[in-house]
């Protein structure tokens, strides 16, 4: 995890929600490494191969394990990025980790034990997402399974609480608040601004003109050393949560403002 951290600069992994095609993977990652490696910010492509929890069965998941591992072996060859995906079950696990570096384990997933274990013994990064109906606190509990099964690549990521039915709140104290477990915390700007069920026939809705807000009062805090977004360059026609991403031409001038945000930030101690 080394490769990642970096004291004076936050790391970002980022890239669409689903696998919508080779040709799409291809040119996200590489336009995100070129904004990436400008700003001197260490990253990792995320894409999910599959969204096995869609609101509705007709939904759009993705391309399926075999397919999906193949283009993501391709991104990490030819693009030279890091590769960073989810697995919902425990059969996943070793398929994935041989091209991913990152595991994610999905927020409603993050106290599967069976799932923890297996993500646990492949020795790689994981990425656990908070569960929306979890405090930070709770997380603990989270991280002791992965201890015990031998993992401390461990990074936390906030995603939002549940406030209601369908909304979700950023609670700014919960970066510093998970920070005391003693591992990376990443902030996932764009699934926060998701309104879960909450579309059109119950589908997901967002409102992604709010992540720039969300993300700048986040590395405000001091407490978060990654973050994680989900950028598409079309948003509006992408199959799955684009009213959630964030559009790829907004990405650097937000990374940028990040950057300063980070170096005030840095010259304060709490």
């Amino acid at each position: 995890m080394n490769d990642l951290l970096d004291k004076n600069r936050f790391f970002l992994i980022a890239g669409p929600c689903a696998l919508e095609s080779e040709e799409n993977v291809m040119y996200l990652s590489s336009e995100i490494k070129k904004i990436t490696e400008r700003l001197h910010i260490n990253y990792s492509f995320k894409v999910s191969w599959d969204k096995a929890n869609r609101t509705a069965v007709e939904n759009y998941r993705g391309l399926g394990l075999e397919r999906g591992m193949e283009i993501l072996k391709k991104v990490k060859r030819e693009v030279g990025v890091k590769i960073t995906t989810d697995i919902h079950e425990p059969w996943q696990a070793k398929p994935v980790s041989e091209v991913a570096d990152i595991i994610q384990i999905p927020a409603f997933l993050c106290r599967q034990t069976d799932l923890i274990k297996a993500a646990a013994e492949t020795g790689k990064i994981i990425n656990i997402k908070k569960a929306q109906f979890l405090s930070p606190e709770e997380m603990g509990r989270v991280v002791k399974k992965f201890e015990y099964y031998g993992n401390t690549n461990l990074m936390l990521c906030e995603r939002g609480a549940s406030f209601g039915y369908n909304n979700l709140v950023v609670d700014m104290t919960s970066f510093v608040r998970m920070k005391k477990h003693g591992y990376p915390v990443v902030f996932d700007a764009t699934h926060s601004v998701q309104i879960s069920g909450g579309g059109a026939d119950f589908g997901n809705s967002g409102k992604r003109e709010y992540v720039p807000y969300l993300a700048r009062a986040a590395m405000a805090t001091g407490a978060v050393d990654g973050l994680f977004m989900e950028v598409h360059d079309n948003p509006d026609n992408a199959k799955c949560d684009g009213s959630c991403m964030l559009k790829l031409d907004r990405l650097e001038e937000l990374l940028s403002e990040l950057i300063e945000i980070r170096e005030i930030q840095n010259k304060y101690k709490y």
